[in-house]
């Protein structure tokens, strides 16, 4: 293993195009404009590498020099604290547990649905799916209207794992109708960083179109 991450000279990350959880990594890596080599994985097929260092064959996977992590929270929290500048959670214990309690919720709930409407071979399945999680972000929209981020001032991880999701409602034939206003002028806020824009890759550029 560690052969295989010595010939690498910068971190890489390995990342399917539309994956979700790929693509919050890819956005926390644009917010801290970290140097890194994506290798994008599509189909069946994986790299060899890959399959050597990631004993569960998934993605996202980041690889630096001999770290190799499996898990997009874990990676995006290792790339806060390894590149602090700008940082992306609370310093305060407190209000870090409650971001950290936010993005359990958002990967609970939030992101196991859009898996659920991306696999959902039956279309009753994805139906409900599909409702479920309108309902769900919808009974957010106090807390999208309260700051300019979610739960705070300033960009967080919490926001690098909400407006991936919210980019793809439309992609799910979501509409979130008139009491969606708040979270659509989140939407606008998030979508315009150069960031955001940077972390999309073509496939996800097209989800939006």
């Amino acid at each position: 293993m560690g052969a295989i991450a010595n010939r690498r000279s910068i971190m890489s990350l390995f990342s399917r195009p539309t994956c979700i959880h790929s693509h919050r990594t890819r956005l926390v890596l644009a917010e801290k404009s970290i140097n890194i080599d994506i290798v994008t994985v599509e189909g069946d097929d994986l790299p060899e590498d890959l399959l050597d260092l990631n004993p569960y064959h998934t993605v996202p996977t980041l690889v630096d020099r001999d770290l190799v992590l499996y898990d997009s929270r874990v990676i995006i929290e290792y790339l806060d604290e390894r590149f602090p500048h700008p940082p992306l959670m609370p310093v305060d214990p407190v209000t870090r547990a409650q971001f950290r309690l936010a993005l359990f919720r958002i990967e609970n709930d939030w992101y196991k649905l859009a898996e659920q409407i991306e696999d959902a071979a039956e279309k009753k399945a994805n139906t409900r799916a599909r409702k479920i999680l309108k309902e769900s972000v919808l009974a957010s929209a106090e807390v999208f209207a309260a700051k300019e981020f979610f739960l705070g001032d300033e960009f967080s991880l919490v926001d690098a794992s909400v407006a991936p999701l919210l980019w793809r409602l439309s992609s799910y034939n979501i509409d979130l109708g008139k009491g969606g206003a708040p979270i659509e002028a989140y939407m606008e806020r998030m979508f315009a960083r150069p960031s955001f824009r940077a972390s999309l890759t073509e496939l996800e550029q097209e989800m939006r179109l």
